[in-house]
């Protein structure tokens, strides 16, 4: 297997673990919003960890194969979860609730891959200190398991704290809802987080390039990166 292969096959095993990762990012927006007492994404069928109920084409899919293969990192977006903030029992806490609830599931997923790192190069290979699944690769297919869970933690630190950035419409602009205290100022901040999204992605892909900073890169690698390369190093 040369090079280019093996790295291709890595880049689309990146994508495949960002397909669930979101997924369950997704589910626990519903989880969360059926828990306040919002049923709009149940009776839309997105309570559900089935990745074919939340994956967006260009977002879950060809957005971070674009990403990965270009060395950006691991950001993606699915479908978002429909809620309905007057269904909510208590609307401005917990909208902080249903929205936090997306990055908290992949913080739990990062956990628990960790755990499951730990295990398998325990078990793989004893007490060794360093990847030895990396050298066999090409030659042992059980080796791509800790190469998987590796990835998964960094998937989700880096969905995670993608999703806490301030920015509409991620997650944490959203954890900024409850300062908006008027309806008009409400509905306001509404229609900003809706058509927002291009706007975010055009920062992170045109702020390196035209203005030789890369603030969202730089704010990524000191959260989840520090958090991944911790959990990971843990875990050894």
């Amino acid at each position: 297997m040369t090079f280019d292969r093996l790295e291709l096959m890595i880049d689309i095993l990146a994508v495949g673990l960002v397909v669930i990762s979101a997924s369950l990012h997704e589910f626990g927006h519903a989880f969360a919003a059926h828990c306040c007492g919002d049923d709009t994404a149940k009776e839309q069928g997105r309570l559900t960890i089935n990745p074919l109920a939340h994956i967006d084409p260009f977002g879950s899919v060809l957005l971070p194969l674009l990403l990965v293969v270009s060395g950006f990192g691991y950001m993606a977006y699915a479908k978002p979860v429909p809620y309905n903030p007057n269904r909510l029992r208590n609307p401005r806490r917990d909208e902080v609730i249903v929205a936090a609830a997306g990055p908290i599931s992949n913080l739990l997923q990062a956990l628990v891959g960790a755990l499951l790192y730990r295990l398998s190069l325990t078990m793989l290979y004893g007490d060794a200190q360093w990847p030895y699944y990396l050298y066999f690769l090409e030659t042992a297919p059980i080796s791509w398991l800790p190469l998987a869970l590796q990835l998964y933690v960094q998937v989700n630190c880096s969905l995670a704290f993608f999703n806490l950035l301030p920015i509409p419409p991620l997650d944490g602009s959203k954890l900024l809802s409850p300062l908006f205290k008027t309806p008009k100022a409400r509905r306001w901040w509404y229609q900003v987080q809706r058509y927002a999204l291009p706007v975010t992605f055009a920062l992170i892909w045109l702020a390196p390039e035209v203005l030789g900073v890369d603030p969202i890169g730089w704010v990524l690698d000191m959260t989840a990166g520090r958090l991944g390369d911790a959990l990971l190093g843990w875990s050894l």
